[in-house]
């Protein structure tokens, strides 16, 4: 028994001997695809926002309006389900990764105060103009989100964050983005 435990030692340290070092860790493009399928939809930026919303409309010569402060919150960030891509080049141990650029990803109205209301005689307000408000409210808050560079913000931090998510064992990381041509409406 003591002989066929000393002929395992010396058999599994010839095997060691004869595999060589272990091989440098690498990075498949499958795992880099399951760490961002993980993330899915990456929140790279939220901002709070109050901003002065009116509403008016008019019929049979019969004006309502309302004035309103609301506050809500935007988020921005990179939807990875749309037009993401990997590639890893291993002998320059690079991945580059291709990201669709920052959309707003949601609005949460947190607060609405009604400072001014007046319904005209023959146009009273009816629960469309309430349903038509809250698309206005919700309109404003990304106008003034985008107005004020959250996409911008979250473009940037998506990139510090795939980043310092993807760069491990020696490999840098390459952030490219298709160029968006915005087409004229008018």
């Amino acid at each position: 028994a003591v002989a066929g435990l000393t002929a395992v030692r010396r058999t599994s340290g010839l095997l060691g001997r004869m595999t060589g070092p272990p091989a440098p860790p690498q990075i498949t493009q499958q795992l880099v695809v399951d760490r961002l399928q993980t993330v899915a939809k990456l929140v790279a930026s939220e901002m709070t926002l109050r901003d002065v919303v009116t509403y008016q409309q008019t019929r049979f010569g019969s004006t309502k309006r309302a004035l309103l402060v609301v506050t809500g919150r935007v988020s921005a960030g990179i939807d990875l389900a749309q037009g993401s891509d990997v590639s890893i080049d291993s002998s320059s141990r690079t991945i580059t990764v291709t990201l669709p650029p920052a959309q707003v990803l949601g609005v949460d109205v947190l607060d609405v105060t009604t400072y001014d209301e007046h319904a005209g005689l023959l146009n009273p307000f009816r629960p469309e103009d309430r349903d038509a408000i809250q698309r206005l409210v919700r309109a404003k808050l990304v106008t003034a989100a985008r107005e004020s560079g959250i996409l911008v913000h979250a473009d940037r931090s998506a990139d510090r964050v795939l980043t310092e998510l993807l760069a491990r064992d020696g490999y840098s990381v390459k952030i490219v983005r298709p160029m968006v041509v915005n087409k004229p409406t008018g």
